[in-house]
């Protein structure tokens, strides 16, 4: 089953709407639903829970109860997947090519970002039907790299996620991504374990404001 374009559609309009996507990989998470409110209050409207995250089915349900906009990333199986979107989960992320992952979100017609790092795998997650194709580890080529994948993929949206920072979101965002993933930068284990929510919404305004949200 393919999805259908709207499926595509929507995720793109929001990450154009909001191109940083917070993504959460911490030992405890007090309360799910007040991170997301934090980040939101810090201009970050989209969270990434992790399955490397325990509980991180808890947590996606009583922020999704909320309506806060939330995924689940690191999505590996088909069994994931269908849980993952039984509890809430508004779009799926995979840290590289799942074909399994794709064909259970587009049977429950939920967007599915395929993580990719070579140009065929890029064209390959096009191909699985990705609504968004994240760039992954986007450290390890650095910025340019978008660039010089966005000549031959004009059109498809490529979200940058591995080792962006508020120093180099803006570049990654001016070379190419049409989004970026926040991670230790601003949802640092430690601080979410203690459920610090003024020092992520600090750090979230701080990382939103470096990468020029809204500026593209």
């Amino acid at each position: 089953m393919n999805p259908t374009p709207s499926v595509l559609a929507r995720l793109r309009a929001v990450l154009v709407a909001s191109p940083v996507i917070a993504v959460v990989r911490a030992p405890r998470i007090p309360d799910a639903a007040a991170l997301c409110a934090a980040l939101a209050e810090g201009g970050i409207n989209l969270t990434e829970f992790t399955y490397t995250t325990p509980e991180v089915t808890t947590h996606l349900q009583r922020a999704a109860r909320e309506g806060w906009r939330v995924g689940v990333g690191t999505v590996l199986t088909a069994e994931q997947a269908e849980e993952a979107i039984a509890v809430g989960a508004s779009f799926l992320v995979t840290p590289g090519l799942r074909p399994e992952v794709a064909r259970a979100a587009h049977a429950a017609r939920v967007p599915v970002v395929l993580g990719a790092l070579t140009p065929t795998e890029v064209a390959r997650a096009v191909d699985l039907g990705a609504a968004a194709v994240k760039i992954f580890p986007a450290r390890a080529f650095g910025p340019g790299y978008l660039k010089d994948l966005r000549g031959p993929y004009p059109d498809v949206p490529l979200v940058a996620s591995g080792g962006v920072n508020a120093g180099n979101a803006a570049e990654f965002r001016a070379q190419g991504a049409l989004a970026v993933c926040a991670g230790t930068d601003v949802v640092a284990p430690e601080v979410v374990a203690a459920g610090d929510w003024a020092e992520i919404t600090r750090r979230a305004k701080v990382f939103t404001q470096a990468c020029a949200v809204g500026g593209r």
